[in-house]
Parts: structure tokens; sequence; C-alpha cells
């Protein structure tokens, strides 16, 4: 790699793979020779700033090296573009590449703050559930398949933005080995035993965010949440269906596409891009819930404010206490979480005054109601939107002697 004047130039590039982003990113091939090079003409709007672009082909060529350098330095003029949109893709040799992308009313290439966290979050999400997928299919994975999974994400790399919508990439190298198990030995990597192909796991990915799609579809036209229960052997679970309803919420459409690295077969039957709508929260939301319920225990789903945050031993999933917003159940209850990553998404509720929907097994202990194994679902608006809801119902209902008032402000 080299930097000439703060851009920096891949010591390498296939050149299949420059096409492919150049066509991408606007410029459109005008002829060239088949086997020997290219030639791509700019964007429209850029013809007059810069000249068109001759790719070389034939990496035998004895002048292919000089060629390959002299079409890089024409296209690195246009420094934004090339530090934004061509570079990151070219410096990763060969990958496949995932984009997020949620628009909002915010101006274009722009997302309110708390819109792109949740947008990054849901990203990561959902590589973390297609990737437990890969290794078995299950409702609610909870904790299972976690280190593997995120094994798969350490080797993602997170690009950029592209303009316009708010858009997350990520690349994934398709011949890495992960280790089905953690420390496998360094043999057994070499030969490919005990490992899987980032391409593979990739292809867990989608086929999960395809199956979710097509649940969603069957519910556009039936109203029926069956086609998620029946897609769990698909890859459907709560994990994928709580992911793709974080890019959905607060957007006015979100989407899923993957574009496979060009210099290797992309694999067969499987869709590339995949459209979420406003109408689509509220099937999401049900399935999660749905997914998230162990029907061999009473499992119950409650709306509260998050309160009493405890996260006392290293590593543990943590607790935390709820005020219910709901007119019926326990007013009060302790959660205990089945995931480590759900405490973040209380802390964050906690912290910015948000409502939070939380699924689990209840259960009675003294005079204390607690969740166990319990799965944040989703959280919700300003809880302030709730409280007032929730005084209108009680206004018109009757107060029971010696129930605690979560709304008295004396409390």
């Amino acid at each position: 790699m080299t930097n000439t004047e703060g851009v920096f130039i891949p010591a390498k590039v296939d050149p299949e793979k420059l096409k492919s982003v150049l066509e991408d990113v606007g410029w459109r091939a005008v002829g060239g020779r088949a086997g020997i090079y290219a030639r791509f003409a700019p964007p429209g709007d850029s013809v007059a700033r810069s000249p068109s672009v001759i790719v070389p082909l034939d990496s035998h060529a004895p002048d292919y090296s000089d060629a390959m350098a002299f079409a890089l330095s024409i296209l690195t003029q246009d420094t934004d573009l090339w530090a934004r949109a061509i570079y990151p893709r070219l410096a990763v040799a060969t990958s496949d590449e995932f984009r997020f992308r949620k628009e909002s009313a915010a101006p274009s290439g722009l997302i309110p703050w708390r819109s792109g966290e949740m947008l990054v979050e849901s990203a990561r999400l959902t590589l973390l559930a297609g990737a437990k997928s890969f290794l078995g299919s299950a409702r609610h994975f909870v904790n299972r398949h976690g280190r593997f999974a995120n094994r798969y994400l350490d080797q993602i790399l997170m690009g950029q933005t592209a303009p316009g919508s708010y858009i997350i990439t990520a690349y994934a190298p398709p011949h890495v080995a992960i280790p089905l198990k953690g420390k496998a030995d360094v043999e057994n990597q070499i030969a490919g035993v005990g490992t899987a192909q980032v391409r593979e796991v990739t292809e867990a990915v989608v086929r999960a965010v395809e199956a979710t799609t097509e649940a969603l579809e069957h519910y556009r036209t039936s109203g029926s949440l069956a086609g998620f229960e029946n897609g769990v052997s698909r890859g459907i679970s709560y994990e994928m269906t709580n992911a793709i309803l974080g890019m959905t919420v607060n957007s006015d459409e979100a989407d899923i596409s993957i574009e496979w690295d060009p210099t290797n077969p992309a694999p067969s039957g499987i869709s590339s891009r995949f459209s979420f709508a406003p109408p689509d929260v509220e099937p999401l939301s049900h399935a999660a819930v749905k997914l998230a319920e162990d029907e061999s225990s009473r499992s119950v789903t409650i709306m509260g404010r998050v309160h009493l945050l405890a996260k006392k031993e290293a590593g543990s999933p943590g607790v935390f206490g709820l005020d219910s917003l709901q007119s019926e159940g326990p007013k009060k209850v302790r959660v205990r979480l089945a995931n480590e990553a759900d405490y973040h998404l209380a802390v964050r509720a906690h912290d910015d005054d948000l409502a939070l929907l939380v699924s689990g097994t209840l259960e009675k202990e003294s005079n204390l109601n607690w969740l166990y194994n319990a799965t944040v679902v989703r959280t919700l608006g300003s809880i302030s939107e709730y409280v007032s809801s929730a005084r209108r119902t009680s206004s018109r209902g009757t107060s029971i002697p010696g129930q605690t008032d979560i709304f008295d402000e004396s409390q």
C-alpha cells in the first residue's frame, strides 16, 4: 500500500473487483478489448472534471503494473469519492459486502443520532443471529452459539456510510476460516477440520434474513404469524426478528442488501436485497414476543420503566427492576436477563427514559415478582407518553387500596 500526499493506494488491486466498484459508484463501461482492458467513463455530472479510466485486465502484460497505477491515480483525483467509496472496498482483497440502509427525514447522508446507534446495533445483531443459525435452528438462541457468532463478527470490517440514505457497510472476507469451537488447534485449522468458511456463514445470515422477509410477506397476505414459526428451521429466530425490528422502527423505509465478491462464484437460489417498511413493525414485534416465549412454562411480556440496575458479577447477564406501565399484572418485577447483550438495552432505556418491552418466565418469591430467563423484546418511546396514557386509563378505573402508584412522583 502506498501513501501519496495523504491518499492511500492499495499495492495490489484485482481488476475485476475494480470494475465492479466503478460500476457501483456510477462509472460507465464504454468500451475496451476482452481480456486486455476496459474503458470507463465517469458519472454524467463529472465528465468535465474527470477523464475516462482504462482498467488493465491482463495481469501478465509487461505494462500491467504501470497501467493499473495510472488508472488508480486518476481515480484518486476525486479524493472524497476515493476515500469514501472506492478505496475501502479495494483495500480488502476479497469480500462479500452487506449494506444496512435506513431512510429518515434527516438531510441526505445524515440520520438522527439515536436512530443511527440503533441501526449499527441492528446490523450487528443481524449478523450475530444469522451466524448462530449456521450451527442450528432455534426459536430463541439466548446465549447458545454466541461465541461462534462473535468469532464470525471478529472477521467483519465496518465501512463508512454511503451518500444519500444512511448506510452501514460490512465487509466479510469469504475464505477466512472460523473455528467451530474455541481454540481449535492450528493443524486442524490449516487442514480445514473443525472450521467454517466466512462465506458459508454469510450465506446462513442471508438465508435467515430471506426467510424472515418471506414470513413478513405471508403475514401481509394472511394476517398470520405462522410464517415466522414455520421459518425457524430456515434461520428465523427471536434474535433475527428483533434485529430487523430495530432497523425498521422509526424509519421511512429500510433494507439489507448483499453484494457477493465478484472474484468468487455467487451462491445460487438466494436473493440479494430485502426491503422493510413501517407497517412491518407490528408483525415483527409480535413475532419477536412469540419466539421469545418458552412454551413449556408461563411466559409473559411486560412493558415498563427500568430502575434499580444491578450487574453484580462480571460476565453475568444482569438484573434490573421494572415498573409496569400496564393496567394488568404485577406492578413491579425484578428482571433476571438471559442474554448479557440485553443489559445494554436496559441501560440505554434507563438513561434515555424509554419504555421497555420484556418477555420472560414470571414467578412469585415471597413478596417479590421475578421475571426469569428474560429477554428484551424492544425499546419503545418516551416513558412520558405511556405514563400519560396510563393515567388516562387509571382515571377511568378504580384505585386499589394499598397498591403503590408508580406514577406518584413522591415515591
